[in-house]
């Protein structure tokens, strides 16, 4: 879901696109709590939907928590 949904506006690599980059670096300056928040809230006034109705906060927390310890980069095949 993070590679497809969230990449289609933060970068496939999730190096910032539409959106920002939401590697681990950066985010440092963020709380995981902030990023839970807008995860399930979204942010009004920009393109970052809600995701409230597809995750639950433990869902969004855990996204959260991947995205801060650097999300891991797909293997790509040959």
């Amino acid at each position: 879901m993070v590679r497809q949904d969230c990449g289609s506006c933060h970068g496939m690599r999730l190096t910032g696109g539409l959106g920002p980059a939401l590697t681990a670096e950066a985010l440092t300056a963020k709380p995981p709590e902030y990023l839970q928040a807008v995860i399930l809230h979204g942010i009004p006034g920009t393109p970052m939907p809600p995701w409230s109705a597809m995750l639950t906060a433990p869902e969004a927390q855990w996204i959260a928590q991947q995205l801060f310890q650097g999300f891991p980069l797909e293997k790509l095949e040959k």
